[in-house]
This record gives C-alpha cells, sequence and structure tokens, in this order.
C-alpha cells in the first residue's frame, strides 16, 4: 500500500497536472469504487462543471479540491491516476475517468479495486469517515516531540502498532515504521512506557528523517507503486533493513532479521535494535 511519501509524491504530480482544469463529464465503470454519494450517477453529476483548483493530502488520503466541492481518495492497495489525451486507448482495470474540457483525461486505475472516493461540501470531509479520526501529520508544525510522546507514551502496546495506527500518527505504514525504528535504535516490540527521553527524541528525529528523505525521492517503488506521470520512485535504493533479511546491518554487519509484529512482516538489526532483558525473556517464551 503506497505510504506518505508515495501519496506525497502523486499529490504533487497531480498539482501540476490537473490544477485548473474543469471537468465536463466523469464515466465511472466499478460503482463499488464510489463510497459517497453511494450512486455512481450523482457521484458523476455531482462533478460535472466544477473546476479542480489544487490537490491536497491528509495522511494517505488524496484530497481533490474543486471550487465547491471536496472529492477524497484513497488509493488503497494499487490505485494509480495519470492523465491522457482523450484518444488514447483506455488501459485494463480503468474504474472511474474524468473527462476534461479541454479534452484531457485524468483516469484512475487500480487492478485490486480497493481504491475509495467520497465527496463532500467543503469542510465537511473532516467531520466525517474517513478524515475524520486521522492523528497527527508527521511532516507538519503540529508533529512535535512533546506531540509525538503525548500522543503515545501511555498506552499499552508495541511501539510498532502504536506507529502503523493511523489515529496517532498519519502516513506511517511498514516500510518506513521499520526503517524509523532501525534509525532510532529500537525494538519494534518495545512498549512505549519502556522508551527513554534520548529514545523518544531518536525516534522523532527519524520518523521526520526517514520520511522528508522518501518524499525527496519520490517514494519507493516495491512492488507496484509510480506516480501521476508513470514515474519510480527512488527511495528503494536508501532503505536500510527493510526487505533485507540476511544482509548485514549498515551499521554493524550483524546479519538483519524479519519478525511478525503486529501482524506485519518486519526486519531489524537484532544487534542495533536489543530488547531490554525482561522484554527479550518473554518474547523468548511467547516464542518457544
Amino acid at each position: 500500500m503506497p505510504e506518505l511519501p508515495e501519496v506525497e509524491t502523486v499529490r504533487r504530480t497531480l498539482v501540476e497536472l490537473v490544477a485548473g482544469k474543469t471537468i465536463r463529464s466523469v464515466t465511472v465503470s466499478l460503482p463499488r469504487i464510489i463510497q459517497r454519494p453511494i450512486e455512481p450517477e450523482q457521484f458523476a453529476d455531482a462533478l460535472a462543471g466544477h473546476t479542480i483548483q489544487t490537490v491536497e493530502r491528509r495522511g494517505k488520503f488524496l484530497r481533490f479540491v474543486l471550487d465547491g466541492i471536496i472529492l477524497v481518495s484513497h488509493l488503497r492497495m494499487e490505485g494509480r491516476y495519470g492523465v491522457y489525451k482523450q484518444a488514447e486507448p483506455v488501459e485494463a482495470h480503468t474504474h472511474v475517468i474524468f473527462h476534461f474540457a479541454d479534452g484531457t483525461e485524468l483516469r484512475y486505475k487500480d487492478v485490486r479495486q480497493f481504491g475509495t472516493m467520497h465527496l463532500f461540501l467543503p469542510g465537511e470531509e473532516f467531520e466525517l469517515p474517513p478524515l475524520n479520526k486521522l492523528g497527527i501529520e508527521p511532516l507538519d508544525e503540529q508533529f512535535t516531540l512533546k506531540a509525538l510522546k503525548e500522543t503515545m507514551q501511555h498506552r499499552s502496546s508495541k511501539i510498532k502498532a502504536l506507529l502503523l495506527n493511523q489515529e496517532h500518527v498519519v502516513g506511517l505504514g511498514n516500510i518506513y515504521v521499520d526503517e524509523a525504528l532501525f534509525q532510532a535504535r529500537i525494538h519494534p516490540e518495545r512498549e512505549p512506557g519502556s522508551l527513554s527521553a534520548a529514545e523518544w527524541k531518536r525516534l522523532y528525529e527519524s520518523i521526520k528523517h526517514t520520511l522528508t528523505s522518501a518524499v525527496n525521492a519520490g517514494g519507493s517503488s516495491i512492488k507496484s507503486y509510480v506516480n501521476g506521470q508513470g514515474e519510480m520512485g527512488m527511495f528503494q535504493q536508501q532503505l536500510l533493513v527493510y526487505g533485507k533479511k540476511n544482509e548485514p546491518c549498515p551499521h554493524c554487519s550483524s546479519k538483519i532479521e524479519k519478525l511478525k509484529v503486529a501482524g506485519r512482516g518486519t526486519h531489524i538489526c537484532p544487534k542495533c535494535q536489543k530488547l531490554p532483558k525482561a522484554a527479550a525473556a518473554e518474547l523468548h517464551t511467547r516464542l518457544s
């Protein structure tokens, strides 16, 4: 699933490609992608004649800002947007087409068919699902060390599970949580109450550094992600532990291990990300 850096890269590309374009009509060939309103015909009618002013992001969601209406879109597993000329052939798995007045089209393609689209009046989108319960943005000014600690430090769960929970910090998925925890030298099975002040500071800084670096690189093209112009992200070339099972740790040369934490495949360096003895003994007991 695209994470914050990938969605932010798509957003930036779409701003360049579609801002200022007026929607003439909309074709929906897979109705279940349209979540609000329920009827695809109402969705298409509501958008016709409106102009896209900009494209913003909230967590992993794209927020198309039009004159008088908001379209919230989630790419889910493999959703992609692309801009085409009207005469170009429509590829398989293209489920929604926004026909612009200038003869171009914004096409939404989704092989897995898990993507969603919602329409709202301006401001209404933050009061209703799917945006109303999202946590703090890790690349905004509101994301401070104090805010991170206050959100998580008193919760009884593994730190990786908390970081994956979009109600606490948005946009972080499996790839970047693994990378941030490695850079902070924190084992993903640690509970937040066990972290020292120095570890909280390292975690805060590593989250910001990892995500900023990934955005600057255009995201990570793990599996099939590409941006709105069909270009691959390049951050996968900078990954330190994710997908590196049995490869040497870049810091200590120990072999990277793969565990399952919070139901997700998790990559760690067993030497750089040690568990405290009590937690390690508990983990050993559970696994034995």
